[in-house]
């Protein structure tokens, strides 16, 4: 019982701990990676000024209180309402520093801070209390040097090394009439609050902010791979990699459905398999990716009913093998149509040559004032699929490995036909049936893709290579402008 008890707290420890791992313990529990690559950072750079502008107008700043002894007295101050304007930003440089993080210098942030001033002066010989709208007219250069971890099981950003110099802090009263014993008198409390302010507010927002957009990013990525009661957890299995010219994340890649979670421990990733050729790739495990094939059989996904002209032009198809008079006879009858579906578990795996798929498919005839299928036949199918995707549509090529007729009956019962009618329909399955669901797949997971927003993004020559256990997906972007206006749209509600 106590080795028993043992062996459970640690296979507990052990899974509690997975979600942040060392990355070559990862490895073996990572289905999804991506690698983003210093083009593709250059890329997204362009619009870090926008972020950054969204930190600035985002931050709320506080009421400051204070007082000063000067002379015969004391000046009680407070600033209040504190607001920016007319802010614009220069340019935005960074570099990916090897195994710390990312260091991003933003130059030429020009901003007026506006605001309320109460302040008052007591002494034995006056008691003075005055209220006076000030502005600062500023130029500052902020330095950020980010550090990415795994936090909570997500991607996480610490921007608390941050600074601000400022070069430029230029101090008006309201119309500037104040007495000018005033003005230089509060010049430095003003400059010397409003840096230490905004510097706090600013860094604290910058922080906020580039937490909410790594889980926005995420969130969408999660998002982008859930339909209906199928999803995928890719939450993160270790903190992620920064070299100098890409930045790597790993990710779970367990696909959910009904609340029940796929397993994965066998991944056989290696960061070696992918290259820096392009500016993002994508791994994708094969049990990911059998997984989800896996839930969308149970979902009742793979259920095809075709009558009609449809199945009219169906059996058009040129066959060297003679159709039997029997099945002409049940096509010509009225409303005749075909039901096919997956019967069992579809079994997915790759290779070099392509993805492999095996599946089991029932094909039944059905005519109408008929209760039972004039013909059912189940066929056990092994096809090499490869995809590609271009002009916004995704292409997938399949070829037959294996084609075998597992039973057949009709309602005619066993018939001298029988033998001819299994030729026929293993040509049939090879030469009509896999090109019609291929047909099928094509235009639904384009428009599935679609429906995530795929088609929102400039996706430049993607590639998609099959490989030993697992694929690469590779392309080239243009910087995707939707999700930054959906992000800032998130960020400044």
């Amino acid at each position: 019982m106590e080795r028993s008890a043992v062996v459970l707290l640690v296979l507990a420890l052990v899974n509690s701990n997975r979600c942040c791992l060392d990355p070559p313990a990862a490895y073996k529990f990572t289905g999804a990676v991506c690698r983003l690559t210093y083009p593709a950072a250059v890329v997204l750079n362009e619009k870090t000024t926008e972020v950054i502008q969204a930190a600035f107008q985002h931050a709320r700043y506080p009421t400051v209180e204070g007082k000063r002894s000067i002379g015969f007295g004391t000046v009680k101050y407070g600033f209040h309402n504190l607001e920016i304007h007319n802010l614009s930003i220069g340019k935005s440089e960074f570099e990916l520093r090897e195994n710390e993080g990312v260091g991003i210098s933003i130059s030429n942030v020009s901003a007026v801070f506006k605001g309320t001033m109460n302040y008052g002066y007591g002494s034995w010989l006056l008691d003075l209390k005055q209220s006076v709208d000030f502005e600062v007219d500023s130029q500052i250069d902020l330095v950020i040097n980010p550090k990415l971890y795994c936090g909570k099981g997500k991607v996480a950003a610490d921007t608390s090394d941050c600074y601000l110099t400022f070069h430029k802090l230029k101090l008006l009263l309201q119309g500037d009439r104040e007495p000018g014993w005033l003005k230089r008198m509060f010049t430095d409390i003003v400059t010397f609050t409003v840096k230490l302010v905004v510097k706090s507010q600013i860094c604290k927002e910058i922080n906020n902010v580039a937490n909410i957009l790594a889980d926005f990013i995420q969130e969408q990525a999660e998002q982008f791979l859930s339909d209906g009661e199928i999803g995928v957890d890719i939450s993160v299995t270790s903190s992620p990699i920064i070299k100098s010219n890409y930045i790597e994340s790993y990710h779970k890649g367990l696909v959910i459905y009904n609340n029940t979670k796929s397993d994965l421990s066998t991944s056989v990733f290696n960061p070696s398999q992918l290259t820096e050729n392009r500016m993002l790739h994508f791994w994708l495990a094969d049990g990911l990716l059998d997984s989800l094939m896996s839930a969308a059989h149970h979902d009742g996904r793979f259920i095809r009913n075709i009558s009609g002209t449809e199945l009219t032009e169906l059996f058009q198809t040129e066959l060297s093998s003679a159709r039997p008079e029997l099945l002409s006879k049940w096509l010509s009858s009225e409303g005749p149509m075909l039901k096919a579906r997956s019967v069992s578990v579809p079994h997915l795996w790759t290779t070099t040559v392509g993805t492999s798929v095996r599946a089991v498919a029932g094909v039944e005839l059905l005519l109408d004032g008929q209760d039972m299928p004039a013909l059912y036949f189940e066929t056990d199918v092994t096809v090499v699929v490869n995809a590609s995707y271009a002009e916004k549509k995704l292409f997938l090529k399949a070829t037959a490995e294996r084609i075998h007729i597992t039973k057949n009956s009709t309602s005619e019962g066993p018939t001298e036909m029988e033998e001819s009618l299994r030729s026929y329909l293993q040509e049939a399955v090879e030469k009509m049936g896999i090109p019609k669901v291929i047909s099928y797949l094509e235009p639904d997971l384009t428009a599935l893709m679609d429906e995530q927003g795929l088609s929102l993004f400039d996706l430049i020559n993607p590639e998609v290579i099959p490989q030993d256990g697992y694929v690469i997906v590779q392309l080239d972007f243009g910087f995707p402008h939707h999700l930054l206006v959906e992000f800032l749209k998130k960020t400044l509600n």
